[in-house]
């Protein structure tokens, strides 16, 4: 089915991390965004449910899971839904757990 694949740029769009999808398309195309750790450079690759990414963002290097492909651009909320964080420096601490 089409609904389970989209175009890695128009995923990262859709999901929130870059402002334009011209952006995300640069990314990809720079190299350095990787799908399932292999090297991407094609912005219109597919992506769907289950792959991971790694790519920069700012400072940071980002490592998420899809969960589901997204049909628009919504709101930051909706966009949080798409995806799931695997940085362990992202992490939110569990309750209760100490630093000693």
């Amino acid at each position: 089915m089409a609904e389970d694949r989209i175009r890695i740029d128009k995923w990262l769009w859709h999901a929130r991390f870059f402002r334009t999808r011209s952006i995300a398309s640069t990314l990809v195309a720079s190299g350095r965004l990787r799908l399932n750790g292999a090297r991407m450079s094609k912005p219109g690759r597919a992506v769907g449910p289950g792959d991971v990414l790694t790519f920069p963002q700012g400072r940071a290097i980002r490592i998420v899971r899809i969960i589901a492909c997204g049909t628009r651009r919504g709101s930051a909320d909706e966009a949080s839904l798409l995806y799931v964080d695997l940085d362990p420096g992202r992490s939110v601490p569990s309750v209760g757990a100490a630093d000693e």
